[in-house]
């Protein structure tokens, strides 16, 4: 099995948009795709206000994505034809308790591609993808945290001067770095990438 982690520095860079775009343009990898929330403090609100990832009963949920309308992140990475995706939402930073059951959940997947920084904290993957916009300045600690690991940087290409205060960008120094004018937020570049990284005894595995 391979893994790919698809990060960002922020909300609405396009890290979703990444994830449907390496489904589509890969489907021999025959992936299993996972957005994970962390929800509490406006995490995952853009107003601050109550958002719809909270669970009523406990600190974590996994849930199987089946809608196919495209209205939620999920149902968008079945539309762009993974095999099967999990939604797993959690109160911020009581991702580790959810660990346990995600790798239950996935122990039968072919190749699985996650949306997330945090998830770092508990694995490591194969390729971990970081989308970054200049013009959004808002840069995520967890994204600040793993910056290093990157395998390679997907950059906005944008107008604007670096939004961000006081963020380095040292840690990707030489790094393969692809740039995007979306749509589209995945170049034939990116694709080959992928590919070539992961190699073709996992693409083609029975």
């Amino acid at each position: 099995m391979a893994i790919i982690v698809i990060g960002g520095h922020s909300r609405s860079v396009g890290k979703t948009s990444v994830v449907a775009g390496l489904i589509s343009a890969l489907p021999e990898f025959h992936w299993t795709a996972v957005k994970i929330t962390q929800y509490g403090h406006g995490v995952c609100s853009a107003n601050g206000q109550a958002c719809d990832c909270a669970t009523a009963d406990h600190s974590w949920a996994i849930s199987e994505e089946r809608d196919r309308s495209g209205k939620s992140d999920t149902s968008r990475f079945l539309i762009a034809g993974a095999a099967q995706t999990f939604w797993v939402r959690t109160e911020q930073g009581r991702l580790a308790e959810a660990m346990p059951a995600l790798r239950q959940r996935l122990a039968d997947a072919r190749n699985v591609i996650i949306e997330s920084n945090s998830v770092l904290k508990f694995l490591k993957p194969d390729l971990y993808l970081t989308v970054l916009d200049p013009s959004t300045a808002d840069f995520k600690n967890s994204a600040r945290e793993f910056l290093d690991r990157a395998s390679a940087v997907i950059l906005h290409q944008t107008p604007d001067s670096l939004a961000w205060q006081s963020v380095s960008l040292k840690p990707v120094a030489g790094r393969p770095v692809f740039r995007i004018t979306p749509p589209p937020y995945v170049t034939a570049e990116i694709a080959d990438f992928v590919r070539s990284s992961l190699g073709e005894r996992v693409a083609g595995r029975p």
